[in-house]
């Protein structure tokens, strides 16, 4: 029988067997991903319960100066999530804001919605542009409105716990070279199909836990789009936001090499609504992944040079995110190679195993993350734990087909620039200055 052929086999294995037969797992994933996020994320808690009374002296500086916060939200066809968005802003425990809606030549009925929520009070400027700009004109455009000292910028089909603003703007006032602040970011939509429950485990690791990681060794990448804080002087400095894809982490860079500091903040949570088809994530991510190449690799490769501008911990975050996403990607299709040409005859075994190892590794930081988050995870949040034996395959088959196509796409052939996601004129623009 199998399982008796399969006990035998790893009765067998002895020490260099395992490391030959499991490296991926053993030398690069269970480290980075396991045991580096249980050492930080644990002294994170740690430091946290200590820093009560630091908390209290920014929440109390925050209070005293009240700055205006512009809320912007550049959206398309959005309409249906505005309004509870605008409900959730309006029930903030922070009340000096100010929110602006930019419709980037939307079809639906978001104009109405918006001009209705417009004449109620419940937001405070409404900006239509008849001729789509993509989502960073959009934006741009917002800025170029907002009177706030900061900019907290909002995806459309989003909303905020009610402490959201109040909690992403602590940060600014216990190091004063912070120069953005990331919001956590929880799917809201959980229970619409496997690829939602799915993305909500995903969420969980890796941006409730693995972008706290990232920000306590100073190397975070990314302040999503979905709810970000940024401090008004830089953004202006910097010209707002260059066109995308990936605008999010372009803009994160830009601000790193400007030399501030950017952080993630756990407790300021944000819910938006994602892809609820596999086809529909598949385009999503890859979105997402052909960013990489085109800002880390093309756009922002100087951060990877030594120069009189060089800055350690902007080499490392940006090689440490080209290395695990790019060149370990590579290794996947290596080992895959190597199994089958020269272990064809254990490759059920060594398929077996690499699952069990993967769905015990994504079970530790499943809990992992119930514990970092057991004050602000919803009920129906640790449901998901039944959903653990997909993800595996989810994370280790469907995200790597995708992620690999995509950069093989966007590296020889920019198909960044070609992307509906923005209009062509846009793109064709973008593409001719190296955006």
């Amino acid at each position: 029988m199998f399982s008796e052929s399969l006990i035998s086999f790893v009765e067998r294995l002895d020490f260099w067997m395992i490391v030959a037969y499991f490296w991926p797992f053993f030398l690069i994933d269970m480290t980075r991903y396991l045991f580096l996020d249980i050492i930080i994320i644990f002294r994170y808690m740690f430091k946290r319960s200590r820093r009560r009374l630091e908390t209290q002296r920014m929440r109390r500086a925050l209070y005293h100066e009240r700055p205006l916060v512009s809320v912007i939200i550049p959206g398309k066809n959005e309409g249906k999530h505005i309004p509870r968005l605008a409900e959730s802003l309006s029930h903030q425990t922070y009340k000096n804001i100010e929110i602006i809606i930019v419709d980037d030549g939307s079809d639906d009925n978001t104009p109405m919605i918006c001009h209705s929520l417009e004449r109620e009070g419940k937001i405070d400027l409404f900006i239509r542009n008849d001729v789509r700009g993509g989502k960073a004109s959009a934006a741009n455009t917002a800025l170029h409105y907002a009177k706030g000292k900061y900019i907290v910028h909002i995806d459309a089909d989003s909303h905020l716990r009610h402490d959201s603003i109040e909690t992403i703007l602590l940060p600014f006032y216990g190091d004063p070279n912070i120069g953005a602040v990331g919001g956590d970011v929880r799917v809201e939509n959980t229970n619409m199909g496997f690829a939602n429950q799915l993305q909500t485990i995903e969420y969980l690791k890796s941006i409730s836990t693995g972008r706290t990681v990232s920000s306590e060794l100073g190397i975070l990448r990314i302040i999503a789009g979905a709810h970000g804080a940024f401090r008004k002087d830089i953004l202006q400095r910097l010209g707002g936001w260059d066109v995308g894809p990936g605008l999010d982490g372009d803009i994160t860079l830009k601000i790193r090499k400007l030399g501030y500091r950017v952080v993630h903040e756990a407790e300021a949570i944000c819910y938006t609504n994602v892809p609820s088809s596999f086809f529909a994530l598949a385009r999503q991510r890859f979105r997402w992944d052909r960013s990489l190449i085109r800002f880390r690799v093309r756009k922002h490769r100087d951060i990877l040079k030594r120069d009189a501008n060089f800055s350690t911990k902007n080499f490392i975050a940006s090689a440490e995110n080209i290395f695990f996403n790019v060149l370990l990607d590579i290794k996947w299709w290596i080992y895959m190679v190597q199994v089958v040409i020269f272990n064809p005859e254990i490759l059920e075994f060594l398929f077996v195993i690499n699952y069990i190892l993967y769905f015990i590794a994504n079970i530790l930081e499943f809990a992992i993350a119930c514990i970092f988050l057991r004050k602000s995870m919803r009920r129906s949040d640790y449901f998901m734990f039944f959903y653990l034996p997909l993800m595996p395959i989810y994370t280790g088959v469907f995200l790597r087909c995708v992620r690999t196509y995509a950069y093989i796409m966007e590296f020889f052939h920019g198909a960044s620039y070609q992307d509906k996601w923005n209009p062509w004129k846009v793109s064709k623009m973008a593409k001719r200055d190296k955006l």
